[in-house]
């Protein structure tokens, strides 16, 4: 199949089964990072930049700036270059060097913030260097994906309906939230076409979404220092709160038994799914959804000497 642009590469139909995380039941994991981006962030992305065009507010040569802790930049990076648009993308310390390298070399640029906001995070701070930014020179466009329906619409639309399409029977969904755009817009459409679909979200600890109390993370992708406007916690009907070190050992089992290299997000999923394995019935059709693949965490989850130095040795 030949494509005029890169970022309608999406590939949104790839299923890992894991047959042996929960005993007796089907575990099919969904992977997003298959596509010129890496990451589910791409449909994201592609949503957000669409929805600000037919709005007219994204015209030829547009200026756009956006938070982003690694994922939705290099998607909105790739796609602000197929299109022609400046692109700023306001990062953190966490960000993954390889994903802010990844980024420049699409001709963004990246500016890194590097004040810890209230929670102990940096998401406050992100946001406050933005509307700063916009407020100075009113014709740059924040895309803003915290509270832009655009972004769960990509999901409604797309990933839920592609996962019920292919898992066909789908007992529970496990899904992490970040900007809880996934979430959301998997879990209305869930509701609307498979209602008796458990839904169960995944954070991080030290992340606030899910009322938990604040506290330092080092892992990009899941979780945040504020509650996104987009989130709605009525959608949850069930949570789990997953350590960083949690992560880090799913994430590498899953390279040693599967051959599958994959986020940090994606192992608090698999994590969270683990936690819950004594509760699901047998014969459970289970799905978890993979944000990203692994490639660009090397040097930190998937490195001794970073998580040893930053979340002390794993068992």
């Amino acid at each position: 199949m030949i494509h005029e642009h890169a970022y309608e590469l999406v590939t949104d139909d790839l299923f890992v089964l894991l047959p042996r995380l929960v005993p007796g039941s089907d575990v099919f994991l969904k992977i997003e990072g298959l596509n010129p981006a890496g990451s589910v962030k791409l449909k994201t992305a592609l949503s957000l930049i669409e929805d600000a065009e037919h709005r007219g507010v994204l015209t030829p040569g547009a200026r756009v700036i956006e938070s982003s802790s690694g994922n939705l930049g290099i998607a909105l990076s790739s796609i602000c270059a197929a299109k022609g648009y400046h692109f700023t993308c306001v990062v953190d310390p966490n960000t993954n060097a390889t994903s802010i390298d990844h980024m420049r070399a699409l001709g963004a640029e990246v500016v890194v913030v590097d004040t810890v906001d209230a929670n102990g995070g940096f998401l406050q701070s992100r946001i406050a260097h933005i509307r700063r930014h916009v407020e100075a020179d009113p014709t740059v466009v924040w895309l803003n994906q915290y509270a832009n329906p655009a972004n769960p619409r990509a999901h409604y639309e797309q990933t839920a309906r592609t996962l019920l399409k292919e898992v066909q029977h789908l007992d529970y969904l496990f899904i992490g939230v970040g900007s809880t755009g996934t979430f959301v817009g998997c879990a209305r459409y869930l509701r609307e076409f498979s209602p008796h679909t458990r839904i169960v979200a995944v954070d991080a600890l030290g992340s606030v979404i899910l009322g938990a109390a604040p506290g330092p993370r080092r892992i990009p992708g899941l979780g945040a220092s504020r509650v996104p406007e987009l989130f709605e916690p009525g959608l949850a009907d069930d949570v789990v709160l997953v350590a960083e070190e949690e992560a880090v050992r799913e994430c590498r089992l899953l390279a040693r038994s599967h051959g599958l290299l994959t986020g940090g997000s994606t192992g608090s999923v698999l994590a969270a799914v683990r936690r819950r394995a004594d509760t699901l019935p047998p014969g459970s059709r289970i799905a978890a959804v993979s944000p990203d693949l692994g490639e660009r965490y090397l040097g930190t989850i998937y490195n001794d000497d970073w998580v040893e130095r930053n979340l002390g040795v794993l068992t």
